[in-house]
């Protein structure tokens, strides 16, 4: 069977990337090994309570409805709506106190300057000065192909270049005094994405200020924006195949010929787009000698992040969970989070398989802005919480904990919210290791698929000489997370690597 293009693996990433081939006129297949499209956009029913929906693995999206795919692939026509709540993130202090981000700026300012005057003023600073720069180059920098580091630093401008140059926690203890409003901000960079001592990803901090994005939810669960992307391919002529699995990319005479699966069918096509992590494409997928071993080495070299992995705990409820605060319900909460001390305990913890003593989890009450997604009246819930992935140096030690550590976080939980526990129907868990079960190219329950720190960004993501979606062999393409700009739901490798293959068909 003849296609022009296959894309390997169906994350929100290659299926974006797969439905502007296909609208182009492309006959494509993708091929995913598991029975559900969208990798982590993952939304599935209780197995012990019909009507609970849950969101196993992404939830909190930040600004989808304004990437330029979701427009031109008209996603929200597709299902894939989106709502983004007033009070948009709520730090709870364990003495009461409340720190907040709100869609209005405004508000955000004044719960700052509860905490501090002049920070509440520093951030005002930054976010005026910083938006033309996410609107004039960062935002256009994470829509394009990268470019070498010599060429960005050019163009990045002296104000960026400094900021850049720093460590997030520099940043936040440098230009702030509060440690809860440094911990809160270091939260979103620091904790979630990069290690907060890795210098290079300090402006990541006023940016996110200066967006304007906020956490969002896609109504239904996060599935209907696979289930948009899909119907996005199909309607355009391409095909999405579950249950299949690449066992090898051919290749003859430098170029792609097509893909085996492990059912033995082979599936000829000029393209190849890999959405999968670099020792998948180019180690396990590719014949030894194909490539020089210099590309085989650096594939091997590829690192995944040690903060990223997560612990979470689902819950069935006959209430939401109330907090106290009164006013607007919370979207996002953090609980435990009291000072930037704190992330020093929480990165050492991870580098020595330990479970912190700093217990820090965040999560949402999905139904309580979409109440389809339980029985009327009732509610799930759920908090994720940063563990590391080889407990006490063997990630199979989470297979007989995992109850354990998930009794512990309904304790903590129940101290921020007293009518948990009696209004808990059930629940279950997900583990690191469960992580890079379901989803294997996150190595290691890495959910970035890659660290973006050690000259792993840009134009060096995922490797030097594979920066530009390019995978040495012609023909072969690169279009998942551990490509520029990287992992989340933000679908700009998938966009980028589009745009890139038909760049090239052009020329």
């Amino acid at each position: 069977m003849t296609f022009d293009a296959v894309v390997l693996g169906s994350g929100h990433n290659a299926l974006i990337a797969q439905a502007y081939l296909s609208r182009a006129g492309l006959r494509t297949v993708c091929l995913e090994r598991r029975g559900v499209a969208g990798g982590g956009l993952t939304t599935v029913e209780s197995p012990f309570r019909p009507g609970f929906v849950h969101n196993t693995h992404s939830f909190f999206h930040r600004g989808v409805n304004r990437m330029p795919w979701y427009r031109e692939l008209e996603l929200e026509r597709r299902g894939a709506v989106y709502i983004e709540p007033e009070l948009n993130v709520a730090m709870l202090l364990r003495g009461g106190g409340v720190l907040e981000w709100w869609t209005d700026f405004e508000r955000t300012y004044e719960s700052f300057a509860r905490f501090s005057r002049r920070d509440a003023e520093k951030l005002r600073r930054w976010r005026d000065e910083f938006i033309p720069i996410v609107e004039e180059f960062l935002i256009p920098e994470s829509q394009s192909p990268p470019v070498p580091e010599a060429v960005r630093a050019e163009r990045m401008g002296p104000r960026l270049l400094e900021v850049s140059r720093l460590a997030p926690v520099e940043f936040v203890q440098r230009e702030f005094e509060s440690p809860v409003i440094q911990a809160g901000l270091l939260f979103f960079n620091g904790l979630r994405e990069v290690d907060p001592r890795a210098p290079g990803f300090g402006h990541h901090i006023p940016a996110l200020v200066a967006g304007k994005g906020r956490a969002q939810m896609c109504r239904g669960g996060s599935a209907n924006l696979a289930r948009a992307l899909v119907r996005a391919v199909e309607e355009h002529g391409g095909e999405v195949r579950l249950g299949v699995e690449p066992r090898r990319i051919q290749v003859e005479n430098g170029a792609v010929r097509g893909v085996e699966t492990s059912a033995g069918e082979f599936i000829e096509a000029r393209l190849v787009l890999s959405g999968l992590n670099p020792l998948q494409t180019f180690l396990d997928l590719i014949e030894p000698g194909v490539l020089p071993e210099d590309w085989r080495a650096k594939a091997a070299g590829f690192r995944f992040n040690l903060l990223a992995p997560l612990f979470s705990i689902n819950v069935e409820l006959s209430a939401a969970p109330r907090y106290g605060m009164g006013g607007a319900d919370p979207f996002m909460v953090i609980l435990g989070l009291d000072h930037v001390d704190q992330f020093r305990e929480i990165v050492s913890s991870h580098e020595q398989g330990r479970v912190p003593e700093s217990r820090v989890m965040w999560g949402a009450c999905p139904t309580v802005f979409d109440p389809g997604q339980a029985p009327e009246g009732a509610h799930t819930a759920f908090l994720w919480e940063k563990l590391p992935y080889g407990l006490r140096g063997d990630a199979r030690n989470w297979d007989h904990e995992k109850d354990v550590h998930a009794r512990r976080m309904i304790r903590k939980w129940a101290g921020y919210a007293p009518n948990l526990e009696e209004s808990l129907l059930g629940y279950f868990t997900g583990s690191p290791l469960d992580t890079e079960r379901t989803l294997v190219n996150m190595r290691g329950g890495d959910l970035l698929v890659g660290a973006l720190s050690g000259g792993q960004s840009g134009y060096g993501r995922p490797f030097e000489g594979a920066g530009e979606y390019r995978g040495y062999v012609k023909g072969l393409y690169l279009c998942g997370g551990s490509s520029h700009p990287g992992g989340n739901i933000t679908g700009l490798p998938g966009y980028n690597c589009a745009r890139t293959v038909m760049g090239d068909l052009q020329n």
